[in-house]
């Protein structure tokens, strides 16, 4: 059996809401709430949901760049939690995260040969000219050219500024990599090259990717397990290609479906989900999806649904599949 590189269970992300005056907490942003998965070694895990689902918050408080207000996470058998500080610098060598908008993960005051040595310099001992030859040969590997070390951000455009903050993120040979949309900011042609830079990376360097993206299309290109997310809580999970083959959660197929294909004539023929994502921080009773769901029925108001097996290593969280057998969602 492949290993697990990573094992969260029931973890909860809850941000205190205050009132100005008196300065006291009345109410709470449900922002992750008991989610549990793993992700084994080598894999890629994708990361779907609506704006405000918790993804991007899931990942930081895995990266512990928040604190958490429950659970526990496990990376390489070690409890992220329970770390030190110093202990917790050491780990974050082995798990890097590439954000969103290269034009902003960038300082634009800051040759480029500072911004991908910058983590070397933190945690190796390098001469200089060690520091310079393996900034060049990180730029080679994403295929950029060594002389570029000598340029600033502004000098590229968006595809290569996005190679720039890939080649920084593997520059200590992590193990975990965490891609916060990394292709949504930059056009289609170099978005196709990203994804296979990124696959190429993975074999070469055996890395093992958390995918966050609103694009399916990428997603599906790249992970081999999947996590649907509808405010702050898991509602399937799977194999990526049982998923989108046959997804069970009516969630999941109001994503699918809302995604515009040959065939669909003009904005008007885009799918979408009727109303609005409640609030986190008061979320429905019961199933938090049935104020939008077009199969609720009384069940559904009521009572919160667990995650269920619906075969083939697939699960959701719907009281449709109440036949199923109800799994603890690890």
């Amino acid at each position: 059996m492949p290993e697990p590189i990573l094992a969260v269970k029931n973890l909860k992300k809850y941000f205190p809401v205050r009132k100005e005056f008196p300065n006291r907490i009345t109410a709470e942003v449900k922002a992750v709430d008991d989610v549990s998965f793993t992700i084994e070694k080598g894999s890629v895990l994708g990361i779907v949901g609506e704006s405000g689902c918790g993804k991007s918050t899931l990942v930081n408080v895995v990266l512990k760049l928040e604190e958490p207000t429950a659970g526990t996470v496990e990376f390489d058998g070690v409890d992220v939690f329970g770390l030190s500080g110093s202990e917790l610098r050491e780990l974050r060598k082995d798990m890097q995260i590439v954000f969103q908008d290269p034009f902003w993960s960038l300082n634009p005051r800051m040759l480029v040969r500072d911004i991908i040595s910058e983590p070397l310099k933190v945690h190796e001992k390098m001469s200089a000219n060690d520091l310079i030859e393996r900034v060049g040969q990180l730029l080679e590997m994403v295929g950029l050219p060594r002389q570029d070390i000598y340029k600033y951000p502004h000098e590229f455009s968006g595809g290569e500024r996005q190679r720039i903050a890939i080649a920084r993120a593997i520059a200590l040979s992590p193990k975990l990599v965490i891609l916060d949309e990394p292709t949504s900011a930059i056009d289609i042609r170099s978005q196709a090259q990203i994804l296979e830079l990124l696959k190429t990376l993975k074999e070469e360097l055996g890395l093992t990717y958390i995918l966050i993206s609103h694009d399916l299309g990428v997603v599906h290109e790249m992970s081999s397990e999947i996590i649907v997310m509808y405010l702050g809580k898991i509602v399937e999970k799977g194999p990526a290609e049982q998923v989108f083959l046959n997804p069970a959660h009516p969630y999941t197929i109001a994503l699918f479906e809302a995604i515009p294909d040959i065939n669909t004539d003009g904005v008007e023929g885009i799918k979408t989900i009727e109303g609005q994502v409640p609030s986190a921080i008061n979320p429905p009773s019961g199933c938090r999806f049935h104020t939008r769901c077009t199969k609720v029925f009384d069940r559904c108001r009521t009572e919160e649904p667990s995650l269920q097996d619906v075969g083939n290593g697939q699960c959701a969280a719907c009281h449709l599949l109440a036949s199923s057998k109800t799994v603890n969602g690890i």
